[in-house]
């Protein structure tokens, strides 16, 4: 099979010739691995570990030029170096210093679905013919707590429910026209779409479920059908102990979880195979808090063969680490990972 009728199998109810597998990791992790590989393209490295990870598309920005330093938002970033590499850290919030609706429609311009241009979409699947397709999706409270800042958002959720509706309101618009465009653009040829919010912490969900289910569940779910309604499956990524809001998600239609972080509480892979197997696909499953981090060759196949036999149990499963491999893992443990994959899968 190739890659996309590999995920395609999965995704709908049939057998695949074996496992798909998937790959997420940093910038600085990805160098090692393919110095560690002894090749100098990412496309060789995944060739190399046969790993069917699907090609993001989107637009070209053509909008106006953002001030120096900050993005189409109006949020502004600083590079912080952890040691091993480095993360963008907003630091400025453009709607953190207003307390009305009135205030942010005078004063703030929100970005526009006509700052992109679609034409070029079809030109990025050349090459990539024969993998998955992800694109299109939203992630809007993401993007709420860089405009408002992280504490402030939360805060909204109580003291300014009507400034988290508009700022929702506008960034899901944006994100439902900039998915429709897509699908207009590539038809029939989207897999998948990228449904997000992080909701979990280690221990349990940052944002109670019943301010989930007034701010970002039935806003979520028309994302959902429209990607239904374009023949796609939506994706749904969040990180931490959600099992809480999973009934929640499922009803809404969600059909992949990602990243599946199985050592956070609730996550316990037993349970949310026999509570949601038959209803949703397992997408991750490998842990990089531990063991892709911190364990040996050995620990990450003994994990491999635990996730196939328990997620992929009947099937529905699609092996790959549980969010970014980051730059301490070892590049030998990341080719375990998709060896061990590869034999067992």
């Amino acid at each position: 099979m190739t890659p996309r009728e590999r995920w395609l199998a999965v995704l709908h109810g049939q057998r695949p010739d074996r496992i798909p597998m998937d790959y997420w990791a940093t910038t600085e992790a990805t160098q090692r691995l393919q110095t560690h590989l002894g090749v100098t393209s990412e496309r060789a490295m995944l060739e190399r570990l046969h790993i069917d990870r699907p090609l993001t598309v989107g637009p070209a920005y053509v909008g106006p030029v953002p001030a120096e330093g900050e993005d189409i938002y109006g949020c502004r970033h600083r590079i912080v170096d952890y040691g091993t590499g480095t993360y963008s850290e907003c630091t400025f919030h453009p709607l953190a210093a207003y307390s009305s609706v009135a205030e942010i429609e005078a004063r703030y311009h929100w970005p526009e679905p006509d700052w992109y241009d679609y034409g070029g979409l079809p030109a990025q699947l050349l090459g990539w013919e024969e993998y998955p397709v992800r694109g299109g999706g939203s992630e809007p409270f993401l993007i709420y707590k860089k405009l408002r800042g992280q504490e402030q958002s939360f805060i909204d959720l109580i003291e300014h429910p009507d400034i988290v509706d508009f700022c929702l309101d506008r960034l899901f618009a944006l994100a439902h026209e900039n998915t429709t465009r897509i699908f207009e653009a590539l038809p029939s040829r989207v897999d998948i779409s990228y449904v997000a919010e992080d909701m979990g912490g280690q221990e349990g969900l940052m944002l109670s479920l019943a301010h989930l289910r007034r701010f970002i569940l039935p806003r979520m779910r028309n994302m959902v059908e429209l990607v239904h309604s374009a023949g796609a499956l939506a994706f749904f990524h969040s990180d931490g102990a959600i099992r809480d809001v999973l009934p929640d998600m499922i009803d809404m239609g969600m059909d992949v979880l990602n990243p599946i972080q199985w050592r956070c509480s609730g996550m316990e892979r037993e349970g949310l195979k026999r509570d949601f197997g038959e209803r949703l696909i397992f997408h991750g499953g490998v842990d990089n808090q531990q063991t892709l981090a911190f364990g040996t060759p050995a620990d990450v196949r003994a994990e491999v063969a635990e996730n196939l036999r328990i997620l992929g149990a009947g099937g529905g499963y699609i092996l790959a680490p549980c969010h970014n491999i980051q730059a301490i893992s070892p590049p030998e443990n990341v080719v375990a990972l998709y060896e061990a994959g590869l034999e067992m899968g």
